[in-house]
C-alpha cells in the first residue's frame, strides 16, 4: 500500500508549533484539564486511578453519552476510536476493495481520499460550489455513483467551507448511495458549533460578511446523517468542537454489527483508547458539561468572527468569502494568488501560519482559523495584509 504524502497534516505538524502566530487550526481554543474537570475533588481521583486498559470499545457509558448526539443511537451503535482519524481510517480501511470507487466531497479534509487511494480504490470528487454557497452540484452527483462506487464520504459541517448541507443535499446523498447499495461515510467532526440560520452571518453579501449578533449561535446541532439510511456510519471527536484535541478520542456510530466487525480491525491499530483520555471524554460529553463546553466555545466563535469579517472587508473586494455556518474556519478566496507560494512567504516573513487552498485541491483560497485567542488572529490577519500590500507593489 502506498499512500500520497498528506500535504496538510505534514505542514501543520512541521510548522505549528514554530511559528509566532497560528492560525492554521480548526479548532476552538482548547480547555485545560482543571477547566474540564471543574473541580478539586474530581481531579484528584483521576489522578489516583492505576493506568490499566480500558475497554477497548470504549466504556458503556462513554457509548451512551456517545450515543445520545445521534437520535436513536444506543452504546451497541458506538465504537470509541484515537481520535476521528482512527475512525475514518478503520471505516474506509474495512469498505475499500481495489477497483472500488469512493464519492468524495471536495473541497475537504483529504485523509480519506489518500486512504482510498491507497487501497486501491478510484477517488471521484464531488465538489462543493462556491457559487452555490458552498453546496454540492447535485446533478454531477448523479453521474459519479455508479454500481463500483462502495461508499459516499462527506464531511458535514465542512472543513474547510464551514458549510452546512441543506435538506435536499442530504436527501439526494441518501437517495443515490441506496440506488446502488453504497454506504455513506460521513465525518461530523465539527458538529456542535454552529452559527444560527436566522441571522447574520447566512444572509451576508459575498465578500462583505456581516458579524453574527450576540444571540446569532443555537444550542442544537447539524443534523446528522445518521438515521437517514440503513448504511450510514457518522465519525466524530472531541478535537473540533469540543476544545479537546489533546485527548484524542474519536468514534463511530453505524449499524451494530458494522461496528463489531469495524472493532476487530480496532484490534490491529491503536487497540483502544487510553485511560484518562476515557475518564475525560466521559467527564466532557456528560450532557450538563457537554452543553457547558458548546455554550463555552460558541461565544468564543461570536467574539472572533466579526474580525474575520472586518479584514474581509478592508480588502475592497480583493478576497471573497461565503460565511460559515458551522466551525472555527473561514474558507477565503483570493482570486489571482497562488496561495500555496503566499502561505509559505507568510511563515518565513512574517511567523505566520494558515493552509493554502492548494492542500485541499483547490488554488487561490486560504483557510483561516478563527476559534483561538483574538488578539493573536489580529495581529495574523494585520500581517497577511502587510505581505498583500508588499506583493502588490
Amino acid at each position: 500500500m502506498r499512500v500520497p504524502m498528506f500535504e496538510m497534516e505534514r505542514w501543520q505538524s512541521i510548522w505549528e508549533n514554530r511559528v509566532e502566530l497560528n492560525i492554521s487550526e480548526s479548532g476552538v481554543h482548547p480547555l485545560t484539564t482543571e477547566e474540564l474537570v471543574g473541580d478539586a475533588e474530581t481531579l484528584r481521583g483521576l489522578l489516583a486511578l492505576p493506568q490499566i486498559y480500558p475497554p477497548t470499545q470504549g466504556s458503556a457509558e462513554l457509548r451512551s453519552h456517545i450515543a445520545l448526539l445521534y437520535p436513536g443511537a444506543r452504546a451497541e451503535n458506538v465504537l470509541v476510536t484515537t481520535g476521528t482519524a482512527e475512525a475514518n481510517y478503520l471505516v474506509t480501511w474495512a469498505l475499500v476493495e481495489p477497483g472500488d470507487e469512493v464519492v468524495f466531497m471536495q473541497p475537504n479534509y483529504m485523509q480519506i481520499a489518500g486512504i482510498a487511494e491507497g487501497f486501491g480504490a478510484r477517488v471521484k470528487p464531488l465538489w462543493l460550489r462556491e457559487e452555490l454557497q458552498w453546496q454540492p452540484d447535485l446533478d454531477a452527483l448523479e453521474k459519479l455513483v455508479t454500481p463500483k462506487t462502495r461508499f459516499l464520504a462527506v464531511c458535514n459541517p465542512n472543513n474547510p467551507t464551514g458549510a452546512v448541507l441543506s435538506e435536499k443535499a442530504m436527501q439526494a446523498i441518501c437517495r443515490a448511495a441506496a440506488k446502488v447499495g453504497a454506504w455513506i461515510l460521513a465525518d461530523e467532526v465539527y458538529r456542535g458549533v454552529e452559527f444560527d440560520p436566522g441571522e447574520t452571518p447566512f444572509g451576508a453579501v459575498q465578500g462583505k460578511p456581516v458579524p453574527p449578533s450576540d444571540s446569532a449561535m443555537v444550542a442544537s446541532m447539524t443534523p446528522s446523517f445518521w438515521g437517514r439510511y440503513e448504511r450510514v456510519l457518522c465519525t466524530g471527536g472531541l478535537s473540533k468542537a469540543y476544545s479537546l484535541p489533546g485527548l484524542r478520542t474519536g468514534w463511530i456510530v453505524g449499524p451494530p454489527a458494522m461496528v463489531d466487525k469495524l472493532w476487530a480491525y480496532h484490534d490491529y491499530t491503536t487497540i483502544g483508547p487510553t485511560l484518562l483520555g476515557e475518564k475525560l471524554a466521559t467527564l466532557a460529553l456528560a450532557p450538563a458539561r457537554r452543553d457547558w463546553i458548546l455554550a463555552r466555545n460558541r461565544r468564543i466563535l461570536r467574539a472572533n468572527y466579526p474580525i474575520v469579517c472586518d479584514w474581509v472587508a478592508r480588502s475592497n473586494g480583493r478576497l471573497t468569502h461565503v460565511p460559515p455556518m458551522a466551525g472555527a474556519i473561514a474558507y477565503v478566496g483570493c482570486p489571482g494568488v497562488n496561495t500555496a507560494e503566499l502561505a509559505e512567504t507568510l511563515r518565513t516573513r512574517k511567523g505566520v501560519l494558515i493552509v493554502p487552498g492548494e492542500q485541499f485541491a483547490m488554488k487561490s483560497y486560504v483557510r483561516v482559523g478563527f476559534g483561538g485567542e483574538p488578539e493573536l488572529l489580529r495581529r495574523a490577519l494585520a500581517r497577511v495584509d502587510e505581505l498583500l500590500s508588499e506583493e502588490k507593489k
